[in-house]
């Protein structure tokens, strides 16, 4: 099997096409990698580079480190620890996208507006705009953070700006907006001149990143906690057993049978056929797990805010309470997270599946599913269909998503190395490889060679 893989990667090379488009594609994410490098003007990144480095070495020996701070500097590739220009990553972005699909699904115009022959690149031109407003409002925020870095930085006791004010604020906002529109820009033109989906990919590299951060995390508690051979032999089994079931549930299907009966079009006779509808099984990929834990990152914080200005011993002790309970990994707060992750997973297929708008283009091309009637029972087929598959990936995605958090908070694992066993780093990791394997293969059948497995396709049924 890796003599084959191996061979794979070697005829990419042998078509002129797809050896430029992955040169290219590695270079513009070496490129990615820079602006996660350079640091901003005016900030002394090395200071907090250090505090972070102290930090893993302490989770190393105690767990834990997980938490807002953990995950956003996993998402900019370690950005935010070394103040560089691309220290809001690429998030902005993705949020603006997001933001325009909802809105696709409430608001007619925009509804319309997608439906419509040059609509979609409208929609993507809107979510740009949408982007830089997202920029210059965090940008600005981040870098009055920056001013007062132990509000943010618990335990930090250095000075990370040189001249505070508000020109460094302002200098500040547009590198941060710069750094960000960079790396989107970065992420279209692989997209449309390399291989695979460029905004995923960059997203990807910067999670990949952290790779050899985990390694030495993952070196330093053997050597720390003294953990016997048959517990890395228990990490290693459950990694791969991580890894087989994202890829399973993310190539995981089912195929709807769909007849199209025979159709006179002017003078020409269009014959029936069979083809199939394929309805996944994780729909809404890895968004029900970004929604619950943005929702989840704030509630303690803000119930310890409370506690501390209530003059009554009752409400501060209830708010004190309310926080301890909604700290990342405690019972309380796993039984949130998992209600919010089931809970999105059905938010994203109701505004995302448009199951009236599929039976209708099926009736007005002569389509039907066997044993349904057109229109309206076919809509209210596939809803049911939907409806049950969705619970199986929302189940999936709950136990994927509640992995990590347990490893580092009841096992002591280090979070840096726990984010490799779940969570949104694997799922997006192990879908955009997925998604790049597919696109060099079909660079590959076309030109007559063999895929990356036998029968020339990636598989994955459910």
């Amino acid at each position: 099997m890796l003599k084959k893989i191996i061979e794979t990667f070697s005829n990419c090379f042998k078509i002129p096409e797809l050896k430029s488009r992955i040169l290219f594609t590695l270079l513009v994410l070496a490129l990615c990698r820079l602006v996660a490098m350079v640091p901003i003007p005016g900030l002394d990144g090395s200071e907090l580079s250090r505090y972070f480095e102290d930090l893993a070495r302490s989770t190393s020996r105690e767990g834990g480190g997980g938490g807002l701070l953990g995950m956003y500097s996993m998402f900019t590739g370690g950005a935010l620890e070394r103040c560089a220009i691309g220290s809001l990553g690429i998030m902005p972005y993705i949020s603006a996208t997001i933001i325009i699909q909802l809105l696709t699904a409430v608001v007619p115009q925009l509804s319309k507006l997608s439906r419509e022959e040059g609509g979609r690149p409208k929609l993507i031109q809107y979510g740009r705009y949408l982007t830089v407003v997202l920029c210059l409002g965090q940008g600005l925020v981040m870098a009055a953070a920056w001013e007062n870095a132990s509000s943010i930085f618990p335990g930090f006791t250095g000075q990370l700006v040189q001249d505070p004010g508000w020109v460094y604020r302002f200098q500040t906002t547009i590198i941060l907006t710069v750094g960000t529109l960079l790396l989107m820009w970065m992420g279209e033109q692989i997209t449309e001149r390399g291989i695979g989906n460029g905004v995923s990919l960059v997203i990807t590299i910067g999670i990949l990143a952290r790779l050899p951060q985990a390694m030495v995390a993952l070196k330093d508690m053997f050597l720390s906690q003294h953990r016997s051979v048959f517990y890395a032999v228990a990490l290693l089994l459950l990694l791969f057993a991580v890894v087989a079931g994202v890829v399973a549930v993310t190539q995981a299907q089912r195929k709807v049978a769909v007849q199209y009966a025979q159709r006179r079009i002017g003078n020409r006779v269009l014959q029936g056929a069979t083809s199939f509808m394929p309805l996944r099984v994780n729909y809404a990929g890895v968004m029900p797990i970004i929604f619950a834990q943005a929702l989840l990152m704030f509630p303690e914080k803000i119930f310890q805010f409370l506690g501390g200005i209530v003059h009554s011993p009752f409400l501060r002790d209830m708010f004190s309470g309310m926080a301890l309970h909604l700290r990342e990994g405690q019972a309380f707060y796993l039984i949130v997270y998992a209600g919010l992750i089931l809970f999105f997973s059905y938010f994203w297929v109701a505004t995302q599946f448009n199951e009236i708008q599929i039976a209708d283009d099926l009736k007005k091309h002569g389509g039907y599913i066997p044993g349904v009637r057109p229109g309206q029972a076919t809509s209210d087929y596939l809803h049911h269909s939907m409806s049950r598959i969705t619970l199986a990936g929302a189940v999936f995605l709950t136990i994927i998503a509640v992995i990590p958090i347990l490893l580092y908070s009841k096992m002591k694992v280090p979070y840096s190395v726990a984010s490799f066993f779940g969570g949104t780093s694997i799922l997006i990791t192990v879908g955009v490889l997925l998604d790049t394997m597919r696109q060099m293969e079909t660079h590959l059948l076309m030109r007559h060679y063999d895929g990356f497995l036998k029968k020339g396709r990636l598989r994955g049924r459910f």
